[in-house]
């Protein structure tokens, strides 16, 4: 495919053009999609109470939701090079809405835990979504479309804070009790997935030249011989990997930070769980534009210094996120402490933005299968990371409820809200180092000489979209 099919231009406006189509489809079904992931969580309270969940059984649908989309991601990039983003799109959002929607039946603890486990793969939607963008627009422009569908894709795991207790509160106006509404919501954005799946068959194209299959049928497109050896060298190439673990920790970061800032927020700041919960949507919202941010600066820096600027830029918005989350972990003062957080926030969803301004380039022929391997990294991050905080917390909260039985309930609650912040404070400062020194790997990535000539002949060709 070359440029002169792509366009050069994000023109939102444009619904003309198949490219801004594509964009706009596929950033939509990426929201359904984040929307039903995580439809589940504001009825969490309401789940525990009528399947009787232990607080194991409720870590452990939390960790095997995560779970499932590291193997989904790394499925469907291969899927994606062989079959197109179309089929692979539809297909999952026909299939992914089927434990959704199951997920409203359950009865027992075993059962919602398998349906959340399903319900993961749906978060393989995140490399289909990179891999359409990626084929559709120039590379002058590709990071910043990137950045932004993922961006406003991620809105949904955000969006359902407030979206599910409205569908809630209508589902209640028609007679619904209120303790039964968190079924009917989920079969709602079930349906909703399933229909989302008919649109992208019938409404999107896999690239501006056509579909795979007919691509394929003309002798346009590899071969499943030539596909099995793009993802094999996709595979071996040590830049990949790099970009694996840069994910992992940014977005693979942010989803454990956000994942533990609430109670963090109270504990450490005694802040009202609602106040907390607000802070922590509000920077969720702020995939808005920051993800656009990194993959537009990654854009500039590429037409400035080549493929090595966006390289640069990455390294360098990683090691700022480090730094913010480094320094966050060490503030008692709730201004300081917002100030610092907010950057995280930022610069954090920045990288994210800046990691998909350098994965197109790697491998122009396996672009799906490296979408999937890096995408993955992010929630081997979020699992990994979990556990850590998991394991500083629980092991400093029994330590803080056994030394403080005596003195009371009261007295007990204050030494492990205490024991907890300490010790999820000392993970966060482990973690920033730990992007530090990622930040740093990072700048091992390299490019060679005919691929930075290949980059700038591409960007001074005329697309025919705009």
């Amino acid at each position: 495919m070359t440029t002169n099919s792509k366009s050069t231009t994000l023109n939102l406006l444009n619904l003309k053009s198949l490219p801004i189509r594509t964009f706009w489809i596929t950033s939509i079904a990426f929201f359904i999609c984040f929307f039903s992931w995580f439809g589940i969580v504001p009825f969490m309270p309401d789940v525990v109470k009528d399947l009787g969940l232990s607080p194991d059984q409720k870590w452990n649908s939390i960790i095997v939701a995560v779970s499932g989309t590291v193997f989904a991601r790394l499925l469907i990039g291969k899927l994606c090079d062989k079959y197109g983003p179309r089929i692979c799109y539809t297909w999952l959002l026909i299939l992914g809405a089927i434990p959704v929607i199951l997920l409203g039946f359950v009865q027992t603890p075993l059962q919602f835990i398998i349906c959340r486990l399903f319900i993961g793969f749906i978060g393989a939607s995140f490399v289909i979504t990179q891999f359409h963008t990626s084929i559709m627009f120039a590379p002058n422009i590709v990071g910043t479309a990137n950045a932004t569908s993922a961006g406003w894709g991620n809105l949904g795991g955000g969006a359902n804070r407030l979206g599910m207790p409205l569908i809630a509160a209508a589902v209640i106006s028609f007679g619904v009790a209120e303790t039964e509404a968190w079924r009917y919501c989920m079969v709602i954005a079930g349906i909703v997935c399933f229909l989302m799946g008919v649109v992208y068959y019938f409404f999107t194209q896999d690239t501006p030249q056509g579909n795979y299959a007919a691509l394929k049928a003309k002798g346009e497109l590899p071969q499943s011989k030539k596909d099995e050896v793009s993802f094999l060298s996709a595979i071996k190439d040590y830049r990949v990997w790099i970009l694996f673990v840069v994910y992992a920790a940014c977005f693979g970061m942010e989803l454990t930070v956000y994942g533990t800032m609430d109670d963090y927020l109270q504990n450490t700041f005694q802040l009202e769980r609602s106040t907390a919960g607000n802070l922590v949507l509000s920077f969720a919202l702020m995939n808005i534009f920051a993800r656009t941010l990194g993959g537009f600066f990654g854009d500039k820096f590429g037409k400035l210094k080549g493929l090595r600027g966006r390289v640069l830029f990455l390294a360098a918005i990683l090691a700022v996120e480090g730094l913010m989350l480094s320094l966050f972990s060490g503030m008692t003062g709730l201004a300081f402490g917002i100030v610092f957080l907010v950057g995280f926030s930022l610069t954090v969803q920045m990288a994210e933005g800046a990691t998909f301004s350098v994965v197109p380039f790697i491998n122009k022929k396996a672009i799906g299968s490296i979408s999937g391997i890096v995408g993955a990294g992010g929630n081997v991050g979020a699992f990994v990371a979990a556990m850590v905080l998991k394991s500083k917390s629980a092991i400093a909260e029994k330590t803080a409820i056994a030394e403080n039985q005596s003195l009371g309930q009261e007295a007990v609650e204050a030494a492990q809200a205490l024991a907890s912040s300490e010790a999820v404070s000392s993970g966060y400062f482990i973690i920033g180092v730990f992007v530090v020194f990622t930040a740093i790997v990072s700048l091992a990535i390299k490019f060679s000489t005919e691929d930075e000539k290949a980059v700038e002949k591409e960007m001074k060709a005329v697309p025919a979209y705009n």
